[in-house]
């Protein structure tokens, strides 16, 4: 799908509805699909992601407390996050795996990406993902349901936000339809910076609130755990512009499932 370009004013909180319209499965109406309607989205997307992260530690939280123990509740602050945006992430990272493990030239690692089969590639990637999430987020909630309700607050706010850096400026598009042609290159490069603010200054704030650590050493820990998501997820954002061209839908779940995964494990380090 092209993108089309307009100067009507945007409907009231559409950049919300766009967030979630696009980003998860929850209910929101997404009535333009334009690059100005798509920059004020992704600029929205960290509050999608704090949506997320909340729904993935309130399960986790919820079966740590019945008793169910650290292992099922991180699979089911895992698992939540998959369900609400329909392994659309998990797919692009599978996809993206795919393509730049495949070794071809631009056009033809593209093509691979747009396939519906899973290669090898995207397999291991998507076993070791996950398995990362998982044992992460064991030992967190092991540590208490606060620590792991944090993390999975955290995972999902950063993989939104990542999405969001991903949109700036000056990052192309790898194709002219699609997702990634509509939202590539939207963000200004400053809003796109106090947006990154915004959010990480709410992973920290979730950080001292969890008080494992007491509230400084706990803000600063989440700080620098969202920090090293977003280099992450921009180390891989720069391969896949260098390899591919420029950003797709599958380089954005890829991006956002990067980010999360590094957030979750720094935060068992230490």
């Amino acid at each position: 799908m092209r993108a089309v370009t307009t100067s009507r004013p945007l409907p009231r909180f559409h950049g919300l509805r766009f967030a979630f319209g696009t980003l998860t499965v929850l209910p929101a109406r997404v009535a333009r699909w334009d690059r100005e309607a798509a920059r004020s989205g992704m600029l929205c997307a960290p509050a999608a992601g704090v949506a997320v992260g909340l729904c993935a530690a309130a399960a986790g939280s919820l079966l740590l407390l019945l008793g169910a123990g650290p292992l099922l509740a991180a699979v089911a602050s895992t698992a939540v996050p998959s369900v609400l945006t329909r392994g659309l992430h998990l797919d692009g990272l599978a996809d993206t795996a795919d393509g730049l493990g495949s070794g071809r030239p631009a056009e033809d690692a593209l093509r691979i990406m747009k396939q519906s089969d899973i290669g090898p590639f995207g397999v291991v990637t998507l076993l070791l993902v996950l398995l990362a999430q998982v044992a992460a987020l064991h030992r967190l909630y092991g540590e208490g349901w606060a620590r792991g309700a944090a993390a999975a607050v955290l995972a999902g706010a950063v993989a939104r936000l990542a999405l969001t850096l991903a949109s700036r400026t000056g990052v192309p598009a790898a194709r002219p339809e699609g997702l990634g042609a509509v939202v590539a290159g939207t963000v200004p490069p400053r809003a796109a910076l106090a947006a990154g603010a915004l959010a990480v200054g709410v992973c920290a704030g979730a950080g001292a609130l969890a008080g494992a650590d007491g509230g400084g050493y706990g803000a600063l820990r989440h700080a620098l755990a969202a920090l090293a998501a977003l280099a992450a997820a921009e180390v891989l954002l720069r391969r896949c512009v260098r390899r591919l061209g420029g950003v797709t839908g599958d380089v954005f779940g890829a991006v956002a499932e990067t980010a999360a995964t590094t957030a979750l494990v720094v935060l068992t380090l230490g």
